[in-house]
């Protein structure tokens, strides 16, 4: 096996924290071996005037990374799993998937100590379609203004764009060390998370070198409960233009399955938590798909 090794990813500051936590449990495991950093400027990087449903989605931080990956410029590449989409390029995999943080969303505000305060008329920023829709669910009325940047730049908007709150994912605050702005983790009850949020995945060639060497980072539980959260996405299909929320928790062998679609008006089309053994979750994913296909019919290639 190889010494050294370069390990692809974005330049944004999360990005790079994330890539980090990667290298440095890397080093712990193989301390004689080096591994080298390479930025790979995406699509999604150079578009910041748009919502990402509105310029092609999750594919938008991964096409160039994984091109990478296949002309071997790189060994293996850190990604959030929500960037993901849910079908890899053939010849690539996942060769590991760290234990993951908290998934959910949390609400940051200067002027409300919770989600419960903000009324009608309040503006909340978000460019996500699935915040977007839940949060218009809980609170009709509200003002969602388009918000996208890094996690620093979108506390700063706050005050630059006059807000009442935002809402960012609980895993990247904390990552970025700005966990004393959370006012509150939101429940499920209110916001489910994406498919994927709060873990980092590494993507490699399927090649036994690199593969090999990764398995020891991957942590079990959250890989099979990632893996459920994609198959399921991939099979609803819509990608981020829908507004489609996917949580799997596994526990003493039992899955709870939060799943929520629903409209950008903030109707919802289906909200529902499944509670079963694991190994039902095949069974769980069918359920779900049959009752979303009776009660919408308007999902892109459905």
């Amino acid at each position: 096996m190889k010494k050294k090794w370069t390990v692809g990813t974005r330049g944004s500051k999360l990005a790079l924290k994330q890539t980090e936590i990667v290298i440095q449990a890397l080093k712990t495991l193989y301390p004689y071996n080096e591994f080298a950093v390479k930025i790979i400027k995406t699509t999604g990087d150079t578009i910041w005037d748009k919502p990402l449903h509105l310029i092609g989605g999750k594919g938008l931080f991964v096409k160039e990374i994984e091109d990478a990956l296949l002309k071997n410029e790189i060994d293996m590449a850190v990604h959030s799993m929500k960037d993901l989409p849910s079908e890899l390029e053939n010849g690539l995999v996942i060769g590991a998937v760290l234990e993951r943080e908290d998934p959910r969303d949390v609400f940051i505000s200067s002027i409300h100590e919770s989600i419960q305060d903000i009324r009608e008329g309040s503006r909340i920023g978000t460019s996500s379609t699935r915040r977007k829709s839940q949060i218009l669910h809980f609170r009709r009325g509200l003002e969602i203004v388009p918000l996208r940047g890094n996690v620093d730049t979108r506390i700063k908007k706050l005050h630059s764009h006059a807000l009442d709150g935002i809402i960012l994912a609980y895993a990247g605050v904390k990552r970025m060390g700005f966990d004393n702005f959370i006012k509150e983790v939101l429940p499920f009850e209110i916001m489910v998370p994406p498919s994927g949020q709060g873990a980092i995945g590494i993507e490699t060639r399927d090649e036994s070198d690199s593969v090999k060497l990764l398995m020891p980072l991957n942590h079990e539980n959250t890989f099979h409960e990632v893996t459920i959260e994609r198959e399921l996405q991939s099979m609803i299909g819509g990608g981020c233009q829908v507004p489609l929320g996917i949580n799997a928790s596994i526990a003493s062998n039992i899955l709870t399955l939060h799943v929520v679609l629903g409209r950008e008006d903030g109707e919802p089309l289906v909200k529902e938590t499944c509670i079963e053994d694991v190994e039902n979750a095949k069974n769980m994913m069918s359920r779900i798909l049959r009752l979303i296909r009776d009660k919408q019919k308007c999902l892109p290639n459905q």
